[in-house]
């Protein structure tokens, strides 16, 4: 009884893994737009980019703004264009994981970890990090929401969605990080890239 399972395990086994490139591929294509229009917003604004990456009180006070602001820029833009084919995947996932980390230290990281403001989240209680007005959240979303209800066009202004507050938190940082590092690992994807295709064409390993 026990072989028989194994032996439907392996069968099974051997018919899903045929579908890593089906994943692979649809990580890439969840990625690739958000990187690419974050690196066309940089460029499309680079004078304000390098302002914002060298002033130290409203932005990120980093050295050499002019060259991070471009490889920054360009990292995100090309990378990101890169990953809809499915080629270099794994050389443009490492410095995609570097402007995920930069992003995570200097931009999000004293907000804590929600991305959106949730007071009824656990994670806004100091659990993991925390920003500490994120508990004022619903206090501020229901004054807005009461201004607005009063002077403005509410019903106008929330017929594309509900408000929320930003938080700013590291949590789309750090999940895109991750979403980078299974592209590290496991390359962009047998059937589905050009990766995949150039290392049968040329008789490399099948896993890049």
């Amino acid at each position: 009884m026990i072989r028989q399972l194994f032996s439907i395990q392996q069968r099974f086994n051997s018919v899903v893994c045929h579908l890593d490139g089906i994943v692979l591929l649809l990580i890439r294509l969840y990625l690739a737009p958000v990187m690419a229009q974050a690196g066309w917003q940089k460029l499309s604004n680079f004078d304000s980019t390098v302002a914002w990456f060298g002033d130290a009180e409203y932005g990120l006070g980093l050295p050499f703004p002019l060259l991070l602001a471009a490889l920054a820029s360009l990292t995100e833009f090309v990378g990101g264009l890169l990953l809809v084919p499915g080629l270099a995947v794994r050389w443009v996932s490492i410095p995609l994981m570097i402007t995920m980390i930069v992003a995570m230290i200097t931009v999000h990281a004293e907000n804590g970890w929600l991305a959106i403001a949730d007071a009824n989240s656990w994670l806004a209680d100091g659990t993991i990090l925390t920003n500490p007005s994120v508990l004022e959240a619903p206090e501020k979303l229901s004054a807005a929401t009461s201004l607005l209800e009063e002077h403005g066009y509410i019903d106008w202004l929330t017929s594309s969605g509900n408000f929320v507050i930003l938080n700013n938190g590291i949590e789309f940082a750090a999940t895109y990080f991750v979403m980078f590092l299974v592209l590290l690992c496991f390359g962009a994807g047998r059937y589905t890239s050009i990766d995949f295709f150039l290392a049968k064409r040329f008789s490399l390993p099948s896993n890049l």
